[in-house]
């Protein structure tokens, strides 16, 4: 009999559980041929999520449960739960339920036949305009700048061959995306589609700041554009100034300057100082994570592991 791992990261999700569970737990019904083993790891939630998955524990030895010891964020907490899955395949999906788990079903089958990673593609979202807008940029940008056949709406439900599973933490990559990391590793690719839903329960925990930090940290990883921006700016600031400072000569030595502008002086020098600050914060992210990777610090600390 196959195992069939599915790892769920939790972070304010109390409301969510007592819906997801049941959810999670009838795929059983039609996956006859596998044993189930659902793994959740709790990124450091402050409401009462842990103790309701420790009494879920208790009535189903399949649900393993890890805490970690502060939030460390979703990917670190994906990346925890891959630690301990032992399944032949392995599922990733969020507890919100705004993907559906039944598309595991269908995903399986696809990975019978061979494909390594199966992946659920948004077809239509129904969130907020805002909400659409800024994770269609997001993907358009991710796929035109980083990662070239990235699919254009994402995705965020997954399932992943075993071997993928031992890749992903061989890597051990901190500060990226995990599902970018798992499309850039380029195994045999399959794809469902589904519409995703509006989120019923609870409020999303997922803020702008994360937002950014995802986003910066998925074009830090996986594409050069920032840092090739940087040396275009710096090349054509570089013959602006040149050109300016020849023009200023020649009208000096015609006579058409006598006094120094005091306007356009500022205005070069505030332009400059404005650039290099930008391009100092570009260096100063890649520099970062330089030295995140070096100081060997895990990604995360796990505080407590049930398994039986």
């Amino acid at each position: 009999m196959k195992t069939f791992s599915i790892v769920v990261p939790i972070y304010f999700n109390e409301l969510n559980i007592p819906h997801l569970i049941p959810r999670l737990k009838t795929l059983q019904d039609s996956l006859s041929g596998y044993a189930l083993e659902f793994i959740f790891v709790d990124d450091g939630s402050q409401d009462n999520s842990f103790p309701l998955l420790v009494e879920e524990q208790k009535k189903d030895k399949r649900i393993k449960l890890i805490k970690l010891s502060r939030n460390f964020g979703s990917m670190a907490a994906i990346q925890a739960g891959l630690h301990y899955a032992r399944g032949d395949c392995v599922g990733i999906i969020a507890a919100d339920l705004q993907d559906p788990p039944e598309l595991f079903l269908e995903m399986i089958k696809k990975w019978e036949k061979g494909k390594k990673v199966v992946m659920a593609l948004r077809a239509k979202r129904e969130d907020s305009v805002l909400g659409n807008f800024f994770s269609d940029t997001y993907y358009r940008l991710l796929k035109k700048y980083a990662i070239d056949d990235y699919p254009e709406g994402g995705f965020d439900l997954v399932l992943i061959d075993q071997q993928i599973v031992d890749e992903l933490t061989r890597i051990s990559e901190k500060n990226t995306n995990i599902m970018s990391l798992i499309f850039w590793l380029g195994h045999d690719r399959e794809s469902v589609s589904y519409t995703r839903q509006k989120r019923k329960v609870g409020t999303s925990k997922w803020t702008v700041a994360k937002k950014m930090k995802l986003f910066i940290d998925t074009f830090v990883s996986f594409s050069y554009v920032p840092i090739r921006v940087i040396s275009l700016i710096g090349i054509l600031t570089a013959l602006v100034s040149f050109s300016y400072g020849l023009l200023v000569i020649i009208l000096r030595y015609l006579g058409k300057i006598t006094m120094p502008g005091y306007t356009i002086i500022v205005f070069i020098i505030t332009l400059l100082l404005g650039l290099i600050m930008v391009m100092l914060g570009i260096i100063g992210e890649y520099l970062w994570r330089i030295l995140d990777e070096s100081r060997k610090r895990p990604s995360y600390v796990i505080d407590k592991v049930i398994i039986d």
